[in-house]
């Protein structure tokens, strides 16, 4: 199992107890879905290890406090704290007809109602402040704000994504 085939959940961030049990902040706005894992990806100096997972139980709002198998003693926890977190892309719950994972709309066309088909989207930068579409075409790099009023229609079936950009926005790059 690689990252490429996962997805972030979030991080382990204490220890719970003596008998090895841990707290993962997680990082989703549903953490409700995740209280009853049956096992875990830690990222361990780089390399994926899985954990099957005993008991968990969601604590406060976003706090999973987890006891994994063969993790028993205070410094067994103790060598997991700050790891990351991760599950298989197919344990992403399904979303309604407009809404995306950001990593499953890269490659879709992107389509603006004044300017048509305007590129491909590369990727979608979530590491900013405001998250980030980033559209090549022909070359140049259009950047459109990930912005529910921007986006009309999200077309899973033929890949696309319409959008009702700003006046100026595009032509802001195409111009340059």
């Amino acid at each position: 199992m690689t990252k490429e085939d996962c997805f972030y959940l979030g991080q382990i961030v204490s220890k719970f107890s003596f008998k090895g049990e841990l707290q993962i902040k997680l990082d989703t706005d549903e953490p409700q879905l995740y209280e009853h894992l049956e096992s875990i990806f830690v990222d361990y100096h780089n390399k994926l290890i899985p954990f099957f997972v005993e008991k968990s139980n969601l604590q406060k709002s976003n706090l999973l406090r987890v006891k994994l198998e063969e993790v028993d003693e205070e410094a067994d926890a103790e060598d997991l704290l700050k790891r990351d977190v991760y599950l298989p892309l197919s344990q992403l719950p399904e979303l309604g007809p407009n809404k995306f994972y950001y990593h499953e709309v890269i490659g879709y066309k992107a389509m603006d109602e004044i300017y048509g088909d305007i590129g491909i989207i590369k990727f979608v930068n979530d590491q900013t402040l405001q998250a980030l579409f980033f559209i090549d075409f022909n070359g140049k790099e259009i950047i459109i704000p990930v912005n529910d009023r921007f986006i009309k229609e999200v077309d899973k079936s033929k890949k696309i994504i319409h959008f009702s950009t700003p006046e100026g926005l595009i032509d802001m790059y195409l111009d340059a």
